[in-house]
């Protein structure tokens, strides 16, 4: 007879270092976070923060940016990733080297960027004033915020866009071309239903990165108000750690819910195509 105890103790063994992280950098956390977020009286508290104006707006903010960020991202990846993968030039490898580049940048560099660009010492206001005597200067709201999010967002999903669409069948698309298909058309029937997947799964990421970015907020918070700031501010600066506990933990769940609703979709996207 085989030993059949040697792979399930290999099984436990190659589990244990992932299980040791899981445990370690989420069940606990996440246990603490729930712990502190309950206080003596979890459903007064958690009824206070949900009804409280100045956090629901914000949570609103925080869901609006990052839908704005997300819609905007998939189509410019879309389209230049599409380009990139059926189109040959010899500054191809140097232009997909610089398009990807903004991946090496932390959130704060990010920011710094979004201030020299269009800060009061930016360039757009540098040469807004030189064309029209008004200098526009956006870095420090929501839509210097929402440049810098796109900024980072959008590498990640043209990758994405060139991976799956490498993978796509042409045959499909000289198919509806033979049969009178406009490109709209073909867009529209054939590639997107194609990349459904990959796109609702990079959507998913980008949402979730955008509603949980923190160090480009932090650089340009003058006037922003998104969720990850009002939970910096009440830990910080308010020492309230119950209401930021469970602001925490309403950003996790949004973020999980879309996350889990983007597994869903995609399961089903794939499942129709194929």
């Amino acid at each position: 007879m085989h030993d059949l105890t040697f792979p399930v103790r290999w099984r436990i063994a190659l589990l244990a270092p992932a299980l040791a992280l899981f445990t370690g950098f989420w069940l606990l956390p996440i246990g603490r976070l729930i712990q502190i977020s309950g206080g003596n009286d979890a459903l007064a508290t958690y009824r206070a923060v949900l009804t409280n104006r100045r956090y629901l707006e914000s949570l609103g903010a925080t869901v609006a940016l990052s839908i704005a960020v997300t819609l905007a991202t998939l189509v410019l990846s879309v389209i230049v990733g599409l380009f990139l993968t059926r189109h040959s030039f010899p500054a191809k490898r140097v232009l997909l080297a610089l398009l990807t580049f903004p991946l090496a940048f932390p959130g704060v560099v990010v920011g710094f960027m979004v201030i020299m660009l269009a800060g009061r010492q930016g360039l757009i206001g540098a040469l807004t004033m030189a064309l029209t005597g008004n200098k526009w200067v956006f870095a420090y709201s929501m839509t210097g915020l929402f440049a810098g999010y796109l900024y980072f967002s959008i590498p990640r999903v043209i990758i994405t866009v060139m991976a799956a669409a490498g993978k796509l069948d042409a045959s499909l698309e000289e198919a509806a071309r033979s049969l009178g298909a406009s490109p709209w058309q073909i867009m529209r029937d054939v590639v997107l239903p194609a990349l459904a997947p990959a796109l609702t799964a990079a959507a998913a990421v980008c949402f979730a990165t955008s509603m949980g970015a923190f160090g480009t907020a932090f650089t340009l918070a003058t006037d922003i108000d998104v969720l990850p700031m009002t939970i910096y501010t009440e830990f910080t600066l308010n020492a309230n750690m119950v209401t930021a506990a469970v602001l925490s933990l309403v950003l996790g769940v949004v973020t999980w819910a879309v996350l889990a609703l983007a597994r869903n979709l995609t399961g089903q996207a794939a499942a129709a195509a194929a």
